[in-house]
């Protein structure tokens, strides 16, 4: 097993610190009880770290202006994935859908018309977030579409400490300027996931996807990191 040095050159962050100053300063409600919850210890073991993969569907890329239409989140361990505790939202945009989204996540109008809006859901959604480290695939996305929907419903952003599949891949894979020949590493989920020799899913639905990347983490603990590691050498 190669172990590598996943944080070297970025700054510690202190998450149960940080929570401490959020829960005194986010408005009366849901998002203060989420960051009043705390979060655990950065010196907490990647094997005792309790883990929630996360996928969002958006109408497109600009969380500035684009909107979340899904959401699916399944608890795991770095050996379990507890799929009896998936959840799966659907919520209804303001804004038409655009075709050329459709044709990605494969969403309808007529599946969304009675869909709640995500501001009638958002609770819901941090009481789920509550002490978990979240798994994505891309950490841009979801974490800036989640902040962004924050802002709006809040008024103060939502932040959670995250490892990211596509970082860690991204660093496994990393070769020095001198060794980089031919096409570049693709890190799309699906082309990590063979890396690992695991199934092949239909990407774009947002529980399927949230499985995804739960596998994928399983498998790059197993290969490339260690369980005894502090977390804080992995979260962002």
């Amino acid at each position: 097993m190669a172990n590598i040095d996943f944080n070297k050159g970025v700054s510690f962050q202190d998450w149960q610190a940080n929570f401490e100053q959020w829960a005194e300063e986010a408005p009366e409600g849901a998002l203060k009880r989420y960051y009043q919850a705390g979060m655990i210890k950065a010196t907490t073991p990647l094997k005792d770290t309790p883990l929630l993969a996360l996928d969002l569907e958006t109408t497109g890329l600009d969380p500035k202006t684009d909107e979340i239409i899904s959401l699916g989140l399944i608890p795991m361990t770095h050996n379990a994935i507890r799929c009896q505790g998936a959840r799966y939202w659907m919520a209804k945009p303001k804004r038409d859908l655009h075709a050329e989204s459709v044709t990605i996540h494969e969403i309808t109008h007529a599946e969304l018309a009675e869909a709640p809006r995500l501001d009638s859901i958002l609770d819901e959604i941090l009481d789920a977030l509550i002490q978990q480290v979240v798994v994505v695939h891309c950490v841009s996305i979801e974490r800036q579409f989640l902040l962004e929907a924050s802002l709006k419903r809040y008024g103060y952003p939502l932040y959670f400490p995250v490892l990211d599949t596509m970082d860690i891949e991204r660093q496994v894979q990393h070769k020095p300027w001198w060794k980089r020949f031919g096409k570049p590493t693709s890190l799309r989920l699906d082309a990590c996931r063979q890396r690992y020799h695991l199934p092949r899913y239909k990407a774009h639905h947002a529980l399927t996807d949230a499985l995804s990347s739960a596998e994928l983490l399983q498998a790059q603990i197993a290969y490339h990191m260690n369980l005894e590691t502090d977390i804080s050498d992995y979260w962002l």
